[in-house]
């Protein structure tokens, strides 16, 4: 490697030098659970009603705290309404009452939604830190239309939403404001185990028409932390009572109506399929929560929006499937501990643990003369189960296990038919440990994770790997108790094993490109039947004040590879960067908060090529309405892409500069709105690019949202990856002995996501999502790659007596009297355009039951054009065969 660039170590100066300074800054005092009085739980004598009425006598006597804290919009003032909250407990649960004042109840933002959904609302929400280890716990909400909500909480302060507790909570509304009752069984939380508890606990009050937010204890916006500064839950006896099993066994039924070619031999345009499954959630003592599924149906999930993607980075989706998403934190956040900002510049981080490997679609492929094929859509997961919790106060810990069926395709060529294996038998496994030290200054993490595939199919041992093996260390340390300035990071080193077909084809592929011919560091080794690699990354980050700063030092060797469980999109890379910045969180006259930050990175190749250099700086500023603006740019100085030419030569990447604009209305209205535009390009080439990005929700009534997200696209770039073409002895030294193909590409693209929710109750809802999408991209001007390390083209039937036939599409790079042979390129035009949706009707009819009924439709059509005539594209669009599928699912919770 060459020496270590001069930028990085700049960064490392600089950073030493802020921290330097920062450290001696005066610090503030932070508004704190110690500096109020504890939150005592009362023993209930008589039982509770849940009906949002507080007639129960729990309720008659002096509440448990009678007095919030603004947080939001004036830090620290004194709240416009009053709000009374009582606790109490019996055996079984915690109970948490609560009466809103509101000088002014019928201006009340009440809003009906499908559970789980947070929209603009009146609504107050539950903080407990049962474990009370001042990083971690759940919250549960409930908004003045009773809808539900909850989630958990981790990294002392970040939310995840996709945990979903069987509790109970109903509203009342009345001409003093609105009352609510809530029912938390303890069988939903983890805490330790003794007669005695004493849990964190929080809360926050939102009225939605002054944009107000009131909590027990809050955040200085200066400052970070969240859970560890809850005031004490008192009082609580009797938590050591033993956990309750939760049994959720289901039913479905899926009839599927999808095309199918005349003579079909698998297929007659319908098929029904009966399912049965149920999925277990069980504790483990008080402290660990075990959650299993056997024969999962995740049919009743979004469906995943349409891209086109002419990159060579595979597209990445968001997990949907509950079991998946429910505690994904405890897995996902690994490298993330410890600091509440992370900040990322052209730094392929990877993502370790990507729950969609498990259950995706398989991946081998069938005979290429197979006339017919039933292809499964997906991968069977015969049943998955995961441990998480804390087994002591100061660990955190998880692990999942999956295990995916053998799939196999039936195909028919001619008058034959086969089998063939297109997904082995396949194991998942992870492990995943986090150690706090003296009280949460310091941590220490691993992770681990294994995928063994069964590979009995000769075709199949050639194309996956046979097992993959990750290891992990991450930790943070912050320098100070007062948790000013802290430094957080990882180190991973990965494995992967097959045959020597499968890493020779590994190294080749789109995220190593070993045989780049100009690359003296790397090279593909034909004989090797496993490949390693590391990445780690360095950060440090001020948590506190007004003045920001973040810098980071990242690396990924050109062997790393987690993709079999995890996510990555390229290595050989060196980055680092540089933030610094300020925050404005004391309102005046025309804004409530706003921000301005700077920043400058580089990244580099294990070559110690230059691949991306620039400065970025953003400002954003929230006003007195509500109304929130952003503005940001980057601008990027002329460098070498090591990946443009997909596994060939580097070429230069020209300088380039981008501006976004964006600007949101009050979230809290009727009619909600928001713009995005960015516009972007390389005066030297003339590639560009522009974008608008409108986005409109509307409320007509407290129980209809209807979101229109509309997109235009214009793209033009002057260098297209086409195709790579074999030239032994007629192309430079370095080129090895390929032809580099490019063209102009000018695409356009027009699609939307339309939402429609319908909420009928608080449990009973209708969601709708549908998204139309037409993309069309003109390719013209071919030309090759005259020389690495340059942007120098040949231009076919313009440079070097070369030949271009656009009716056949037919190239003669050195002209009929030349040497070289003549080849196609084609014309890769396209005219894409798809529609896709479903609508998902949910019943929740009793804690934890649900019933659904399920409607997906998908369809697509192809056309050799590149023009985007919207007319036409979506008449075709309409007029194309769909793919329909229904489901009915019925689960029941039990609890034993």
């Amino acid at each position: 490697m060459r020496r270590p660039p001069q930028y990085l170590l700049l960064c490392l100066l600089v950073s030493a030098g802020v921290f330097v300074a920062g450290s001696a800054a005066a610090q503030r005092g932070a508004v704190h659970g110690d500096s109020v009085p504890p939150v005592r739980a009362t023993k209930l004598t008589s039982p509770v009603t849940i009906d949002g009425a507080l007639t129960e006598a729990a309720w008659q006597g002096r509440p448990s705290l009678d007095r919030l804290t603004q947080s939001d919009p004036i830090e620290g003032g004194a709240p416009s309404e009053s709000t009374w909250i009582w606790a109490a407990y019996d055996d079984d649960a915690l109970y948490v009452a609560a009466r809103m004042w509101d000088a002014h109840p019928e201006s009340l933002v009440v809003r009906l939604s499908r559970r789980d959904l947070v929209i603009a609302s009146d609504r107050l929400t539950i903080y407990l830190d049962p474990f009370h280890d001042h990083r971690t716990g759940c919250y549960f909400s409930i908004n003045a239309a009773g809808v539900l909500s909850d989630g958990l909480l981790f990294n002392d302060g970040w939310q995840d939403e996709y945990w979903d507790g069987v509790w109970q909570g109903r509203v009342r509304r009345d001409e003093r404001g609105w009352t609510l009752e809530t029912r938390l069984p303890f069988s939903q939380m983890r805490y330790r185990p003794g007669a005695e508890q004493l849990w964190g606990i929080n809360f926050r009050r939102r009225i939605e028409r002054r944009a107000e937010d009131d909590r027990l204890v809050y955040t200085p916006k200066q400052e970070s932390g969240f859970v560890s500064r809850f005031p004490h839950l008192a009082g609580l006896e009797n938590g050591h009572r033993g956990r309750t099993v939760e049994v959720t066994p289901y039913l479905t039924h899926k009839a599927e109506y999808l095309q199918h070619a005349p003579g079909d031999p698998f297929r007659d345009g319908s098929r029904h399929t009966p399912g049965l499954g149920g999925d277990l959630r069980a504790g483990v003592g008080n402290n660990l929560t075990l959650n299993a599924t056997v024969n999962p149906d995740f049919g009743q999930v979004e469906v995943d929006p349409a891209v086109v993607n002419l990159s060579d980075v595979e597209s990445y989706f968001d997990e949907k499937r509950p079991f998946f998403t429910e505690n994904s934190q405890v897995f996902g956040n690994f490298g993330n501990e410890g600091s509440a900002g992370h900040w990322n510049f052209f730094f392929p981080n990877p993502t370790f643990f990507y729950s969609r490997r498990v259950g995706r679609a398989p991946q081998g492929g069938l005979p290429g003369d197979a006339d017919f094929a039933d292809m499964p859509m997906a991968t069977h997961i015969l049943g998955a189960a995961k441990l998480t919790g804390k087994p002591v106060p100061s660990v955190n810990f998880g692990m999942l296990h999956a295990l995916t069926s053998r799939e196999v395709a039936d195909y028919q060529s001619g008058l034959l038919r086969g089998r063939a294996e297109v997904e082995p038998l396949t194991y998942y496994g992870l492990a995943r440990g986090l150690k706090e030290m003296a009280g949460g200054l310091n941590g220490l993490g691993t992770m681990t994770t294994l995928v063994q595939r069964r590979l009995d199919d000769g075709v199949l041992r050639d194309a996956l790997n046979e097992q993959a093996l990750l290891a992990g260390l991450d930790g943070w340390h912050f320098f100070d108790r007062g948790k000013k300035w802290v430094v957080n990071g990882f180190g991973a080193f990965s494995r992967v094993a097959g045959t020597q077909a499968r890493m020779t084809a590994l190294q080749q592929g789109s995220r190593h490109y070993f045989q780049r011919p100009d690359a003296g560091y790397l090279g593909v080794d034909g004989d090797a039947t496993s490949l390693s690699g590391y990445a780690g990354r360095l950060m440090l980050n001020k948590e506190k004040g007004n003045v920001m700063f973040n810098s980071a030092l990242a690396m990924s060797s050109p062997g790393f590879e987690v993709n079999d469980l995890g996510y990555q999109s390229r290595t050989d890379v060196i980055t680092g960067h540089v933030v610094a910045g300020y925050n404005w969180t004391a309102p005046n006259q025309w804004r409530r908060e706003g921000n301005l930050w700077t920043a400058v990175y580089e990244r580099r190749d294990f070559g110690g090529n230059p691949t991306w250099r620039g400065m970025s700086a953003s400002g954003w500023v929230r006003l007195r309405n509500n109304w929130q603006a952003n503005a940001s740019t980057d601008r990027t100085v002329q460098v070498l892409d090591n990946r443009r030419t997909r596994g060939g030569p580097l070429m230069v990447q020209p300088a380039y500069a981008s501006y976004n604009v964006h600007l949101d209305t009050n979230d809290g209205k009727k009619v909600f709105s928001c713009t995005n535009l960015s516009a972007g390009g390389s005066p030297s080439t003339g590639s560009w690019s522009r974008s608008v990005r409108p986005r409109v929700i509307w409320k007509p009534a407290s129980s209809l949202s209807l979101e229109l997200r509309p997109s235009l696209e214009w793209n033009t770039e002057d260098a297209q990856y086409v195709k790579r073409v074999a030239a032994p002895g007629l192309v430079p030294a370095d080129f090895g002995g390929h032809r580099y193909v490019f063209a102009r590409l000018d695409q356009r693209t027009a699609s939307a996501s339309i939402r429609l929710d319908v909420s009928l109750t608080p449990n009973l809802s209708l969601q709708t999502y549908v998204q139309p999408l037409i993309s069309a991209g003109k390719y013209s001007g071919f030309k090759e790659l005259a020389r690495s390390r340059s942007y120098d083209f040949v231009r076919y039937g313009v440079d070097n007596g070369s030949t271009y036939d656009p009716a056949t599409g037919w190239v003669d790079p050195d002209g009929p009297d030349g040497p070289a042979a003549a080849f196609a390129v084609g014309d890769p035009s396209f005219n894409f355009k798809s529609l896709r949706g479903n609508a998902v009707l949910r019943w929740e009819y009793r804690p934890g039951s649900v019933l659904y009924f399920v409607w997906t439709q998908d369809r697509a059509d192809v056309e050799d054009l590149g023009e985007l005539r919207f007319g036409p594209s979506a008449r075709r669009l309409l007029d194309a065969q769909a793919d329909n599928i229904f489901m009915v699912k019925a689960t029941y919770h039990l609890a034993m």
